[in-house]
């Protein structure tokens, strides 16, 4: 007993001594050989993948609530924090993504067979109601809002309490700060875990699912999956540089490798919460900002949300030979931002809001469900490449608001010294 004691041990410390991305790479490769030759086996190991997530939804809406609590209760007066900065890249960076999803559906239009059923879920009647919905989950009941994971209620009562604990005494601060500290080391404990969480999550996803049932909607996930990559791998590295002034390429691989991938995985912004706070620790970002700009993004920076939305309902129109001209294209580009904002307060996330956008263009409910019924059949590689664009997102728009605060800091502490020495 002794000896195999000591053997996993030694294994254990040698596995520590891989970095976390190359054990998920490990995770991966080994998820995917037991899918392919040992799928009986796959649907036993897929309980790691459930336990991971599981794990991270739990604690990520209690960290979310502590963490914004404690960095607004311990902020000093007149400090700045980017927010404004980080919420309109958020919004720049979503309608990006709509417009290229509207220019690349005209330039490769996709026809669909609209066989599909998706009877069971209920779309939202319009952008109304998505705002409505919006609004009421940020005074939802806050033990509620922690227990169903709604986020916008987590993060608008988080900063009611973090305000008004600036007026408390400074052990209670103290005691907020280190509860805020405990539950960052559970998070890190659960992150380490991710190897088994994805091997578990592989196997049990190509095992159920396989390649059969994409093949049939191919071109429309390659429309779909390009469309992010082009926004991933152009249009924010190009929003990065007009805000920092510098190659942004370095940052935007960063960002994909260390939160997109975990996000591809896990298939929720919320459950990468507690990665991207990580991330920002670990590129030494302002804490007071990411602690609020992150669980934000979550819930309205939707990238990848706003392309499956503009693409889905032009593939419609186009299956249905509707024509388009440039200022209702343009409308749906808005439509998908706002809609694509609220997809987080809407069951079914960006899929239900593809009705409300095929609505513009007089398309029924009927045949809109049977869109968004396409849109589930695809949906392992669809959501999965969706959330990685979302979440990577995220870090990397907080991280070019600091970077371009910090040179702007130091060039007036440049312009000082100059104008001191003259």
């Amino acid at each position: 007993m002794g000896v195999v004691f000591r053997v996993l041990k030694a294994l254990f410390s040698a596995i520590r001594k891989i970095s976390l991305v190359k054990q998920i790479f490990i995770g991966l490769v080994l998820g995917l050989i037991v899918a392919l030759y040992a799928p009986d086996l796959a649907s036993r190991v897929a309980l790691l993948g459930t336990l991971f997530v599981g794990a991270l939804k739990a604690v990520a809406p209690l960290l979310v609530l502590v963490l914004i609590m404690s960095a607004l209760s311990s902020q000093k007066q007149g400090v700045e924090t980017n927010m404004k900065a980080i919420i309109l890249l958020y919004i720049l960076g979503t309608f990006s993504a709509a417009f290229i999803g509207v220019l690349a559906s005209f330039f490769y239009p996709v026809d669909l067979k609209l066989v599909a059923n998706a009877s069971d879920v209920t779309p939202p009647n319009g952008i109304v109601e998505v705002l409505r919905t919006l609004a009421l989950n940020v005074v939802e009941n806050p033990v509620k809002a922690l227990m169903t994971g709604n986020y916008i209620g987590i993060l608008s009562w988080s900063i009611v309490f973090g305000v008004a604990l600036r007026e408390a005494s400074e052990t209670t601060k103290e005691v907020v700060n280190g509860f805020s500290d405990a539950v960052s080391k559970v998070v890190r404990w659960v992150i380490q875990l991710a190897p088994l969480g994805i091997f578990g999550l592989v196997a049990d996803s190509i095992s159920r699912n396989g390649i059969e049932a994409l093949i049939g909607y191919g071109k429309l996930l390659v429309l779909l999956i390009g469309c992010m990559l082009f926004v991933a791998l152009i249009i924010n590295p190009l929003i990065v540089f007009w805000k920092t002034r510098s190659n942004p390429y370095p940052l935007v691989f960063i960002c994909l490798r260390e939160s997109g991938i975990y996000a591809f995985f896990t298939r929720s912004s919320a459950a990468n919460i507690p990665v991207n706070l990580n991330l920002c620790k670990k590129l030494d970002l302002d804490p007071d900002t990411y602690s609020v700009s992150i669980p934000l993004g979550a819930t309205v920076n939707m990238a990848g949300a706003a392309v499956t939305i503009s693409v889905l309902a032009l593939a419609a129109v186009h299956t249905l030979g509707i024509p388009v001209d440039i200022w209702t294209a343009l409308l749906l580009s808005i439509v998908a931002t706002v809609g694509a904002c609220g997809a987080s307060g809407v069951a079914g996330g960006s899929l239900l809001l593809v009705p409300m956008a095929c609505a513009l263009f007089g398309i029924n409910n009927d045949i809109a469900m049977q869109v968004v019924g396409v849109g589930f059949i695809i949906g392992v590689l669809q959501d999965s490449s969706e959330t990685a664009l979302n979440s990577s997102t995220d870090v990397l728009f907080t991280a070019a608001a600091d970077i371009a605060s910090r040179k702007k800091k130091e060039k007036s502490q440049e312009n000082l010294q100059v104008q001191e020495e003259l």
